[in-house]
């Protein structure tokens, strides 16, 4: 599900960009937190981060001690995108299902007892049992599930 979130974040802006000019460091600012975005890709509590829709508020900067650079509170609203348990999703198969069996060839695909045959780059809908949030690598697996009415490969 695609949400629309309020976030403030402190954007660390190296001293030798600063401009006097407003103008340029607002933009320095700008360009600085779409990285951050950019790096940061998603967070347990929000999931991941698609786009920053607008920019709110850019609070006084303060020196950061022995950094050379100067930290800026920007406070934003974002688009974000969360899976809940449950809710139906199309997606890309990474791992065969238990019912399905793998059926080798020139064009490899998976075949399950419903004759449903699944290969590469076949789109699938499916529902989602659960999540788990993988810190190091600031992703998430997802469970999911083609058993249910108009679950599957989609045509």
């Amino acid at each position: 599900m695609f949400l629309k979130a309020q976030f403030t974040w402190n954007v660390a802006i190296p001293a030798e960009t600063l401009s006097v000019e407003e103008q340029v460091l607002q933009k320095a600012i700008f360009i600085h937190l779409l990285d951050d975005f950019a790096t940061k890709k998603a967070t347990k509590d929000h999931e991941y981060f698609l786009a920053v829709t607008t920019l709110d508020k850019i609070g006084k900067g303060k020196v950061r001690q022995n950094a050379g650079e100067l930290l800026f509170p920007v406070d934003f609203s974002a688009i974000t995108f969360k899976v809940f348990k449950g809710e139906i999703i199309e997606g890309i198969v990474n791992k065969k299902m238990q019912d399905y069996k793998y059926i080798a060839g020139e064009n490899p695909f998976v075949l399950s007892n419903k004759s449903s045959k699944i290969e590469k780059d076949v789109v699938v809908r499916c529902v989602v049992l659960g999540t788990k949030w993988a810190e190091a690598d600031r992703e998430f697996s997802m469970l999911v599930s083609m058993d249910g009415d108009r679950l599957g490969p989609v045509a």
